[in-house]
């Protein structure tokens, strides 16, 4: 089959990496995989993996945007030489997209929805979630049916994979070493997160939590993965907190591994979470995990089970979580064991791949001309 994947960037993120990912499954099994976006860090990882990518000028968050008439002529070129079966859109821009590529070429497509919209005109005007619709986790399914109407018989419920033997390689002390040395990370304990630096992520509320943890573990460390707009505002909030010594914030990293690697915990503060990748890569790399029971979270942490459950927004009962996992080696064992035993069971990048590919042959094989 051949498919194109579409989003409006790749750069280090969720959708970026659930992209890449899906695209390395969908060809390991045998497809032709083509992703056209505007491109970004994580295209060097399709570079390495002999997959096409489509350079676009898509980087908008406007449904309205001259950038996706411009972008659907210059698919038309490409469709010359590849035709694809089906069109899988990752984002509200790109299913837009996809849209208007049905309605001139009739190539059918489908959508993932990764989070939370607020319904605002232009996903009103513009629902075009596609023949089906891909929920990563429960709570998104209901976002889909109460907020925007999509038909329940639409919507599949797709856990999202994740590369099992990249998270569980074993990471030498002397990989660790280098990586501290070259972040400036010390001796001590290291809390980190890896996420999209945005108010959404929450971050300020892992700081603040950082801020209460050093009177109790002085050398106390914090490793921020991750960019956006939010980043210049972290920085001064961690000098006026007084961790601006002790917080290391990395832009982006292709060896989430080994940043994990360094983490003693894994803090996922988010305000709103479609489901928490970075999470679910912590959980399999045996880092222990302190998240906000909001969204789709609770898909994958059982609280005081796999991981840690605090309020959202709650510095200080992250600050609990985070000390309960640090002078808790019993619990902490118990935790990461369990977390590990549920990823290997639900979350395989081998396993969305196949469900993500009978959803295709339903949409292919399904002749009518609905969008």
């Amino acid at each position: 089959m051949r498919i194109l994947l579409l989003t409006t960037h790749l750069d280090f993120g969720g959708i970026g990496i659930y992209c890449i990912s899906l695209a390395k499954a969908l060809k390991d099994i045998g497809h032709d995989v083509r992703v056209a976006s505007a491109g970004g860090a994580l295209v060097a990882q399709l570079d390495e993996n002999s997959i096409q990518h489509i350079k676009l000028k898509l980087r908008t968050k406007s449904e309205f945007s001259p950038m996706l008439w411009k972008s659907r002529i210059n698919l038309g070129s490409v469709f010359k030489e590849w035709r694809p079966d089906i069109v899988h859109a990752q984002t509200r821009v790109t299913q837009v997209l996809a849209w208007m590529v049905f309605k001139k070429y009739k190539i059918a497509y489908v959508s993932t929805c990764h989070g939370f919209f607020r319904p605002h005109i232009g996903r009103r005007l513009f629902g075009f979630w596609g023949r089906r619709v891909i929920a990563i986790s429960d709570a998104v399914r209901e976002h889909l049916v109460n907020d925007f109407k999509v038909k329940k018989e639409n919507i599949r419920l797709i856990n999202n994979g994740i590369d099992i033997d990249k998270f569980q390689r074993h990471i030498s002390e002397k990989e660790k070493k280098a990586y501290k040395l070259r972040i400036g990370i010390k001796k001590g304990p290291v809390i980190g997160v890896i996420a999209r630096l945005s108010p959404v992520k929450g971050h300020k509320y892992l700081f603040l939590a950082a801020s209460i943890l050093v009177k109790k573990y002085p050398d106390l460390q914090l490793l921020i993965i991750g960019d956006g707009p939010s980043k210049r505002d972290l920085i001064e909030l961690a000098i006026s907190l007084g961790i601006g010594k002790s917080t290391f914030i990395e832009e982006s990293t292709l060896n989430t591994n080994v940043a994990l690697s360094v983490m003693d915990v894994f803090v996922l503060p988010s305000v709103q979470e479609g489901l928490g990748l970075s999470a679910l890569e912590a959980m399999a790399a045996g880092i222990p995990v302190v998240a906000s029971n909001v969204g789709g979270v609770y898909s994958l942490i059982k609280d005081s089970v796999t991981g840690l459950l605090v309020e959202p927004k709650d510095s200080q009962g992250i600050s609990s979580a985070v000390s309960r996992v640090l002078d808790d080696k019993k619990l902490t064992l118990k935790l990461v064991e369990n977390a590990r035993a549920m990823v290997s069971e639900k979350f395989l990048l081998s396993l969305m791949a196949k469900n993500v590919e009978a959803l295709y042959k339903e949409v292919v094989d399904d002749k009518t001309q609905k969008p």
